[in-house]
């Protein structure tokens, strides 16, 4: 029998629990905040606290690899245990690696996060397909195959982005509307929503240029610490809004070490989505609510 593919159960996870993707992003400055050294057991104790607070309430939790990596064979062995606490708890995983390459060497890639026995399966996996949109292929096959799902780099919300998302073809189209173009390809037929998804900037405007519709889940990052807020999604995303899958990283975590905190932040964000996406004529009126802190994120896109 076939794997669940990734949409269906990320469907799933936003209607029950909203939808809300909260990082997973233990760089150093946060884990001081948190009172934690900058070592293996900050790491461990970081990672164990906010799954323990958020793995049963939240529809996905998204580990950022490379704040685990730096600390080599022993970070990774801590960002098994929380893929796999995090998915044991009822989590959807979201793998924030941002992996791209050709032929073998992509294929690697995917096995290390879409292969089932692989000890860092998650459900999902952010890629870069910078190197061609066609160099994604045995990641999309893998993922086919696993019942995961992709988040492929469209239009980031990092200033250097435009330069190559939006630089035009001879056929006059950017590379971004390309992007998209082929994700909608992938999705195409699939209900309730598509295994394979973009990641869309939060803090980009308005995007009315672009076809956001899919037909697979729009990951939109810099909600609070990076500036938007719930209620610009509308404004940004427009007909596409239902699709959204927010990430907020600091915005939630900044509230740790304290695990009923960390859920009350978790909260209120979701409640502030859920309004947003629900209403989104009336969004633009809460922009005034924006999360206060405006510090940058420090974490990947």
């Amino acid at each position: 029998m076939s794997p669940e593919p990734f949409g269906t159960r990320l469907r799933r996870a936003m209607d029950g629990r909203g939808p809300l993707c909260v990082g997973i992003d233990p760089h150093a400055s946060l884990l001081a905040e948190w009172g934690l050294d900058d070592g293996v057991s900050g790491l461990e104790r970081f990672s164990r606290t906010v799954v323990e607070a958020l793995a049963d309430r939240v529809a996905v939790l998204k580990p950022q690899s490379a704040f685990f990596e730096r600390f080599g064979s022993r970070g990774v062995a801590v960002l098994e245990r929380t893929v796999q606490d995090a998915r044991a708890a009822g989590a959807l995983v979201l793998m924030d690696a941002k992996r791209g390459d050709i032929g073998s060497t992509m294929a690697a890639y995917a096995e290390s996060f879409l292969h089932r026995d692989a000890p860092l399966f998650s459900d999902a996996l952010t890629v870069s397909p910078y190197l061609g949109y066609g160099s994604l292929r045995p990641a999309v096959t893998l993922a086919r195959e696993s019942g995961a799902g992709l988040f492929v780099l469209a239009l980031t919300s990092n200033p250097e982005g435009a330069e190559v998302q939006r630089a035009l073809r001879a056929d006059g189209r950017d590379v971004a509307a390309t992007m998209l173009a082929h994700l909608a390809e992938e999705n195409r037929g699939e209900e309730p929503l598509g295994s394979f998804g973009a990641v869309v900037g939060a803090t980009l405007g308005d995007l009315s240029s672009y076809d956001l519709s899919i037909g697979g889940p729009l990951l939109a990052p810099g909600i609070g610490a990076q500036g938007a807020a719930p209620a610009d999604l509308p404004g940004v995303l427009g007909a596409a809004v239902g699709q959204v899958l927010p990430s907020v990283s600091r915005g939630v975590l900044r509230h740790g070490p304290d695990i009923g905190a960390l859920r009350r932040a978790a909260e209120r964000y979701t409640e502030e989505i859920r309004a947003a996406v629900a209403a989104p004529d009336q969004a633009p009126d809460q922009a005034a609510d924006r999360a206060p802190e405006q510090a940058p994120e420090q974490a990947g896109e």
